[in-house]
């Protein structure tokens, strides 16, 4: 009855928020930070926990370190192991789900009122006393590694690691957050206590907490559940990761129908005055939609794949504009050359139609995106980590519709470059240079 109860509330939470969201910073007595949204109407809160920086911290010839650690805190606690600790989290009806990338350990909760106490406890223990027993480690470690062993054969998956290596070289970057063979199987019970050690501390901690719950409550919770943790860690961030990815059209042999292409250059920091500038471009460019200028001229025009997107990438340690897309072996480098067209023919601006059907898309779609307590906490935390004040939520649109056609062409001219543009391609493209 208590799962059909929570399953039940989920549904209700994830109903469309129609108030506007008011959002409180909270300090608890111990001084942890955090951003609540108060909604008393459904019994349920979800909490977002990010530590950052997070498998960027792995230390040198410990790659995916970070990564297996977190796999692990779900795995046992005390006398708890894995089967005992997933029958404790059930029968409170809560949810947590613990992840690692390279800027942040992310740890999402979800728990009923009536249980909050219980279930906070039990997430402390796996967060502050993981037992990180050996069987667990090895028998995690396996599942890591069959990732990486299907991963070795996925063409997008090898061009990421590609692309990854020969952009950034000498960081944490440059390899993937699951680490290699040879790194993962060399990882010891030691290696994962350090990782926990240099990741799960209280300095660079963001939390967000939306639902049934005041601040007072939000306070002692977030004492009770983070505060046994150590303040800072000796661990080194490991600082700037530059760009080396050369321009132009690097092809790596693959047998496979259809080529995988990626591309792009150094790309625009999320705290840069022009960055909103930048996201409104990339959405006429190359945006989510299917009116993208990319999507038009690759897709619609000359069917030379089924879909291609743009995206920034602006992390801690550097920032990118990429794009990616699959193409017949035949098509690949059509597909190549009209990304080159494209990319500098937005450099020199976009049409005030354009903006405006853009802005009026983006201002619309915003208020869509607080669809429910956990969307809305994920989107809370992220802006916490992105430097972003309170009234964002309340400001953003405003700050779309204040960017001008004037501040486009000027940003597509700083930061489209058709000459740092590069490709990795992965298959056997026709027609490439």
């Amino acid at each position: 009855m208590i799962r059909l109860t929570l399953a039940m509330l989920l549904a209700l939470a994830a109903l469309p928020v129609r108030a506007a969201v008011e959002i409180q910073q909270v300090t608890s007595p111990g001084g942890i930070d955090a951003w609540l949204v108060e909604e008393s109407s459904i019994p349920f809160t979800a909490l977002e926990i990010r530590f950052g920086p997070g498998a960027a911290l792995d230390r040198t010839g410990k790659r995916g370190a970070v990564n297996l650690m977190a796999g692990l805190l779900e795995e046992g606690t005390g006398d708890l192991d894995a089967q005992g600790f997933a029958a404790a989290r059930d029968a409170l009806a809560a949810s947590f789900d613990y992840d690692a990338y390279d800027d942040a350990v992310s740890v999402s909760a979800r728990f009923l009122t009536e249980n909050r106490d219980a279930a906070v406890d039990l997430l402390r223990r796996s967060l502050v006393e993981p037992a990180f027993a050996q069987d667990a480690v090895d028998r995690v470690r396996d599942q890591v590694l069959s990732v990486i062993a299907r991963d070795s054969t996925d063409p997008g998956a090898i061009a990421r690691r590609i692309w990854d290596a020969r952009a950034f070289p000498d960081h944490p970057y440059g390899q993937p957050v699951e680490g290699t063979v040879e790194s993962v199987t060399a990882l010891t019970r030691e290696d994962i206590v350090q990782a926990h050690r240099d990741t799960l501390v209280r300095d660079n901690l963001y939390v967000s907490a939306v639902g049934d719950i005041t601040p007072e409550a939000l306070g002692k919770l977030l004492d009770d559940l983070l505060g046994a943790l150590p303040e800072t860690s000796d661990a080194t961030p490991p600082g700037d990761a530059g760009w080396n990815l050369a321009p132009g059209v690097s092809v790596v042999d693959y047998d496979t129908p259809q080529s995988v292409i990626l591309f792009g250059h150094e790309g625009i920091a999320r705290d840069d005055p022009d960055f909103m500038t930048a996201y409104i471009l990339n959405e006429i460019f190359g945006g989510s939609g299917f009116n993208s200028r990319l999507m038009e001229e690759v897709r619609v025009k000359r069917g030379l794949t089924y879909g291609i997107g743009t995206y920034l990438a602006p992390m801690d340690y550097a920032a990118m504009i990429g794009g990616q897309a699959a193409s017949a072996n035949a098509t690949a480098g059509a597909l190549v050359d009209v990304v080159r067209e494209e990319w500098g023919r937005v450099a020199e601006g976009v049409t005030e139609e354009e903006l405006a059907e853009v802005k009026t898309y983006l201002t619309g779609a915003y208020p869509l995106r607080f669809d429910g307590n956990a969307n809305i906490a994920q989107i809370l935390v992220g802006m916490q980590m992105d430097g972003l004040p309170t009234d964002y939520v309340a400001t953003r649109n405003d700050e779309v519709e204040a960017v001008t056609l004037d501040d486009i062409r000027r940003v597509a001219r700083r930061i489209y470059r058709p000459e740092d543009l590069s490709f990795v391609i992965v298959g056997r493209p026709e027609g490439t240079n």
